[in-house]
């Protein structure tokens, strides 16, 4: 027997009805998976991580994550389209920041169930 099933079926409408009340739409469950897909590269988490002490310009963060400004820049841009950083140009430079709590807390949270297993 797979302890992965049930041995017999046997469905609970009220359960089912209940589950299904609080999915969320499809639509919100592929913004959803498109966000963690955002951040399922170790360079995007490490760049969030650097930026969880607070704005920091490219050049700091390739210094920071040992990786070209080019890579970088790279993994920011997809970082910004997620809306997860944004930026803020002075003159030459680009600072980037998380875009808001919600990152932060996300952040956290999901360091907190990795340092649970």
């Amino acid at each position: 027997m797979d302890p992965e099933t049930c041995a017999v079926l046997c469905i609970h409408p009220d359960k089912v009805e209940a589950a299904r009340s609080a999915m969320v739409s499809e639509e919100t469950a592929g913004r959803l998976a498109e966000l963690f897909k955002v951040l399922a590269d170790p360079t995007r988490v490490r760049i969030l991580s650097a930026l969880q002490q607070g704005e920091l310009c490219v050049c700091d963060l390739a210094a920071a994550t040992a990786v070209s400004q080019s890579a970088v820049s790279h993994q920011l841009r997809l970082l910004r389209v997620a809306r997860l950083v944004k930026v803020r140009r002075e003159g030459k430079m680009a600072f980037y920041s998380l875009d808001d709590d919600h990152v932060r807390r996300l952040f956290r949270e999901g360091l907190d169930h990795v340092a649970e297993q």
